[in-house]
């Protein structure tokens, strides 16, 4: 795919480490040493060497910022990378991690902000924009989300760019224009789990018994222990009346998610399982698989 006019093939800037010529020196032998160390998956001893007193430059608060993002320290991360964009506004590496750490520690709208600034920099950057696309759906901004989503250009995210299309205009109630993405990724990636369970949920969600059914069997052919897979493969068999089918199904399910077939704790005693299957219709499904095997017809020869 041809690139947008204007699109940079550079990293941001000159790199996250030795980008800032006029930062103060003090340090910089421990800077080699940690990225020596860091190379070497030594991350806490790579730590270690920058976490003594003095006056650090932007690229030391950086790599701090990557060493404890990859300790799993996202709140210690993100404080270190803000004393980075502090000391070096133009460092939109250390920008753009800290909106990621941001975004990882469900601060949604500062996440939102910080990815901003990286974008109106270098407007191109798909998997920024991906990450982006993500908050605007958790603030529920989803015509924001959506028009992000359609700006995705690159082959690596489209399968990714649609899954997010398809998620902003199902929460829409766009139903058919989900459907059309969410195929729109099975045709780029046939298991697809979460894209078959999107299209089970808003099959259910109109109670269309073909499309569950269909949706349902594609996705346990994938994964034969799929909750989403089950439920509606239960759902479609006791909708129609075939109650073998339905307790295989139903206590498959129950062997892989005993949550989903008990009853929720603001539940009514008729909501037993999610998507309209309810307590009577469970009932039979136990007495069904309780009942002894049926002899067979006795030979008339």
């Amino acid at each position: 795919m041809t690139a947008p006019k204007g699109f940079r093939s550079s990293s941001y800037g000159s790199g996250p480490y030795g980008s800032t010529p006029a930062a103060a020196r003090v340090g910089d032998d421990s800077l080699q040493a940690a990225l020596a160390l860091r190379s070497q998956g030594r991350f806490q001893e790579a730590l270690d060497l920058l976490s003594g007193p003095g006056e650090f430059s932007a690229d030391v608060y950086t790599l701090r910022g990557d060493l404890l993002a990859d300790l799993g320290q996202f709140t210690e991360a993100a404080g270190s990378y803000y004393t980075a964009t502090v000391s070096a506004p133009a460092n939109l590496y250390a920008r753009r991690h800290l909106a990621s750490c941001l975004r990882r520690l469900g601060r949604w709208q500062d996440a939102v902000d910080a990815f901003q600034v990286v974008l109106n920099a270098d407007p191109h950057r798909d998997p920024i924009r991906l990450e982006l696309g993500d908050c605007l759906l958790r603030l529920n901004r989803l015509e924001e989300a959506l028009s992000c989503f359609d700006q995705c250009w690159s082959d690596a995210a489209q399968r990714h760019a649609l899954f997010g299309k398809g998620v902003a205009l199902q929460l829409l109630r766009r139903f058919d224009e989900a459907e059309i993405a969410y195929e729109r990724v099975l045709s780029l990636d046939g298991k697809a789990e979460e894209a078959l369970a999107n299209l089970i949920a808003m099959s259910m969600e109109v109670f269309d018994l073909e499309r569950v059914q269909r949706y349902s069997r594609r996705l346990v052919e994938i994964n034969p222990r799929s909750v989403p897979g089950l439920q509606g493969l239960t759902l479609v068999a006791v909708e129609r009346g075939q109650m073998e089918a339905a307790a295989r199904h139903f206590f498959t399910l129950a062997e892989q998610a005993p949550e989903s077939v008990g009853p929720p704790r603001d539940a009514s005693d008729d909501d037993v399982i999610e998507y309209r299957v309810s307590r009577k219709a469970i009932d039979r499904l136990k007495d069904y698989k309780r009942a002894p095997a049926a002899e067979p017809a006795p030979r008339r020869y």
